[in-house]
């Protein structure tokens, strides 16, 4: 049952990264990426704060009621060096990676973006590599449709790629990176507090970089309020959040598969309100990513394994 839970809090996630993709492309109509990273990160934080004093006065009174013994999550006694050293590390990341993606907003679509922001999934177990992990034969068939599919997806006459569609794809090394922090801390700390943490690491550095790359200009935040506020709320405050809580439940590769349907919902939401198009060539590019990133994360024999199974032996949770 907590597995279900865990994909439902994820597939929640990618719905909203999904959609946010729209509020993105629509706040660069009045601020620039880093003030507009900086303004919904450091609102996202504080709208968690009335969330963890609320889950710690009642966990407080659980172990009041229980008489210092406990199960679950209460069991485990965090190290707050963890806390803070993940909470850094993880919003570092996740600073290089909304960075690099809302800026190439600024020159592409929603949807391109959408694809091109999902082929982390394919890069995590390339990177496992580099730790020693083995990679099967379908994940390298994966990569090469994933090369293929951004080639159609990306790549121009005369070999070129545009300029938004390079700086996406630049940030999706910083979005493998995150998920794998995610993962390794999620285990080691409370996860409101590891999701505030990371988002106040990646709101102070978009401000200093906005003082120094750019002109903040409250009025121009203001009338930002819209965009900044659905991805406050609803991205950083709420979809970060189910991340970490819904990767505690369900593996890594579980959690990616999912996570990748941020791209299906990125260019179905673009369609419908930004009127953005593809061309057949993107399309069949945005096909071939989606494939690559599904072949990436589940093995076909194991599926073929579960379906031939007598359904008198398939058990629920």
């Amino acid at each position: 049952m907590k597995s279900l839970k865990g994909s439902i809090l994820l597939l929640l996630t990618a719905i909203i990264w999904g959609t946010s993709f729209v509020s993105q492309k629509l706040g660069m109509n009045y601020v620039e990426p880093f003030t507009f990273g900086a303004s919904r990160f450091l609102l996202g934080a504080v709208v968690l704060l009335p969330l963890i004093f609320i889950f710690d006065a009642a966990k407080k009174k659980k172990d009041n009621q229980i008489a210092g013994t406990s199960n679950g999550e209460d069991e485990l006694v965090y190290n707050k060096k963890d806390l803070i050293r993940g909470g850094i590390l993880c919003g570092l990341a996740l600073f290089c990676g909304v960075s690099l993606q809302q800026w190439g907003l600024v020159y592409t679509t929603a949807g391109k973006a959408g694809f091109i922001t999902a082929l982390y999934i394919v890069l995590v177990p390339i990177i496992g590599l580099f730790m020693r992990k083995k990679v099967d034969s379908y994940t390298w068939i994966g990569v090469i449709l994933a090369v293929v599919g951004l080639y159609m997806l990306t790549i121009k006459e005369g070999f070129s790629m545009e300029i938004g569609d390079g700086i996406v794809l630049a940030g999706t090394l910083f979005w493998a990176f995150h998920i794998m922090l995610v993962d390794y801390y999620t285990t080691k700390t409370e996860s409101l507090k590891l999701s505030c943490m990371q988002f106040v690491t990646t709101g102070i550095l978009s401000l200093i970089a906005a003082f120094i790359f750019e002109k903040p200009n409250i009025k121009a935040i203001i009338d930002c309020a819209g965009p900044i506020l659905y991805t406050a709320i609803m991205v950083v405050g709420v979809a970060y959040t189910l991340q970490i809580i819904g990767q505690r439940y369900t593996s890594p590769t579980v959690a990616s598969l999912i996570m990748s349907l941020e791209a299906v919902f990125s260019a179905i939401s673009g369609a419908i309100f930004l009127k953005e198009s593809m061309t057949p060539k993107e399309i069949i590019g945005c096909i071939l990513v989606f494939i690559a990133v599904v072949l990436t994360q589940i093995d076909p024999r194991e599926i073929f394994k579960k379906s031939n199974k007598p359904s008198e032996n398939i058990k629920v949770d």
